[in-house]
């Protein structure tokens, strides 16, 4: 797709409504896409502080995200670079525990018009279990752990844990994560970006 293709794609993505009723903080849909992301990361949904700011993982959760795979921030909210689809383009608002999940209509709606846009050739970073069930069917009879240590099974997609608080838990319960999986998802995406 060209860029004023994407432009108008990007429009239309921010003019979004569908969800509005079910919203408490509003419409804020938060996307970052190009013609030229070879990696693309789709996680769950914005939280608060992406909500505020517009920003793509501009929060604790994105500095994680950073150090797993060797990004720098400006490197991840380069669109040239990286693109950032989630589950839900807005935030959900609050739920006990945590947030609510991505609302179900984004990704009918979006995803298959925003991944055309995208290369072809590109690393798909499934960040979380919503993206996995979404783009790995087959495999939610697996558990989360199972799911990462099997990643390069499920390539060009790369299924990874959310990099929230949680995650280190995960990573003290799997201590391979750190010293197996990360590395290779380092070396693949240092691959792309040079």
């Amino acid at each position: 797709m060209s860029e004023p293709g994407i432009e108008t794609l990007r429009r239309e993505v921010s003019a979004c409504r569908t969800c509005e009723a079910h919203l408490p903080h509003g419409c804020r849909p938060v996307v970052q896409i190009s013609s030229t992301a070879r990696i693309l990361i789709i996680g769950q949904a914005p939280g608060s502080k992406v909500h505020a700011s517009g920003t793509p993982w501009d929060d604790r959760s994105g500095d994680r995200l950073c150090d797993w795979t060797g990004l720098t921030r400006d490197q991840l909210h380069d669109p040239a670079m990286v693109a950032i689809v989630p589950m839900g383009f807005c935030y959900p608002g609050k739920a006990s525990g945590g947030d609510k999940p991505p609302r179900k209509e984004c990704a009918p709606q979006w995803h298959e018009r925003v991944l055309q846009a995208l290369p072809e050739a590109r690393l798909t970073l499934l960040v979380g279990t919503y993206a996995q069930a979404y783009y790995l069917p087959e495999t939610k009879h697996l558990s989360l752990a199972d799911r990462v240590a099997n990643w390069h099974t499920f390539l060009p997609k790369f299924p990874l844990p959310h990099p929230s608080w949680r995650s280190t838990i995960f990573m003290r319960d799997n201590p391979w994560f750190e010293a197996e999986v990360l590395p290779e998802l380092r070396g693949r995406i240092a691959q792309l970006i040079r």
